[in-house]
């Protein structure tokens, strides 16, 4: 019976069984795409990264929900790294191929892990804002009134995700989502999730809250979200939500009303990076499931 070596880190925390669980396969080489799904369907974790060799790049990395594969996951990629940094990792920059491309990703001495997202697009998008709260289960007036400088849009630093802003914190923590309608949502605007969030945050350090539902992916709600933190932070900056003034470093929040907190840096310089840290919560091996096909995928 062969079996693979897996653990679980929690991510954008330093605090174990917080932040968001991504399961991790440090050698993922010689493993099919089938049998990558497999194992992600069995860790039933929002994704799961599968470390792989590269041409190209140090390392190569595939991300699966329980569902579906995904191009890109911030949570799961500073898990891995910040694994990779328990191991012996040495701190510095280093490449990572991607199924968006290859991305640069720096450790720090402390373990914090930064991981430079692809570059930002955001479109605003024609969608009711009747269709957006009965999808979210929230007031319709209350995502009206924090629309008027900021609107719906999809924004994406390697994945898109429908950005609404909203008025209250409570409005946020009182969200009833339909995810039926979630999915039917995201499918029209072309994005993998709804992110809604408001200024009105539970720390005072904190920029904004936020969560995340992405059902049609699989992940009916993210505890911590690192690529729809990106693609938020771009959005923010791309309609001058701080009057030109935006912050060197961005602190989001998310996972509270999932009982799972965490917190996500993110810096908007020459290029769009999102930070945080990892602990490793769980380690063993995974039988790796039969594959019928043998179907064995180029790193």
């Amino acid at each position: 019976m062969e079996t693979t070596r897996i653990l679980q880190v929690d991510a954008f925390t330093d605090e174990p069984l917080t932040g968001n669980p991504a399961g991790v396969v440090p050698d993922a080489d010689g493993l099919s795409s089938e049998q990558m799904q497999a194992i992600a369907a069995e860790m039933a974790v929002s994704e799961t990264a599968f470390l792989r060799s590269s041409e190209t790049a140090d390392r190569r990395i595939r991300y699966f929900t329980p569902t579906q594969e995904v191009d890109l996951c911030g949570h799961a990629t500073i898990g891995s790294f910040a694994h990779l940094s328990d191991e012996g990792l040495e701190p510095g920059m280093t490449t990572l191929e991607t199924n968006v491309g290859t991305l640069d990703i720096e450790v720090e001495e402390d373990g914090t892990v930064w991981m430079t997202q692809d570059e930002p697009t955001v479109r605003e998008v024609e969608v009711g804002y009747d269709r957006v709260a009965d999808a979210l289960g929230v007031d319709a007036a209350a995502l009206k009134g924090a629309s008027d400088d900021i609107p719906l849009a999809v924004s994406s630093t390697g994945l898109p995700f429908l950005i609404v802003p909203i008025t209250y914190l409570s409005d946020v923590g009182n969200a009833e989502p339909d995810m039926a309608a979630i999915e039917a949502l995201t499918d029209a605007v072309d994005a993998t999730g709804v992110y809604l969030f408001t200024f009105d945050a539970l720390e005072p350090e904190s920029t904004l809250h936020g969560r995340m539902f992405a059902p049609g992916a699989g992940v009916p709600e993210d505890p911590v979200t690192g690529t729809a933190s990106g693609a938020v932070s771009a959005y923010l900056d791309r309609f001058g939500a701080f009057d030109d003034d935006m912050p060197e470093e961005l602190l989001l929040e998310q996972g509270h009303y999932v009982d799972r907190p965490g917190q996500v840096r993110v810096r908007l310089d020459d290029a769009v990076r999102v930070g945080g840290r990892g602990v490793t919560v769980l380690e063993g091996s995974i039988v790796v499931p039969e594959d019928d096909d043998e179907e064995i995928l180029e790193a």
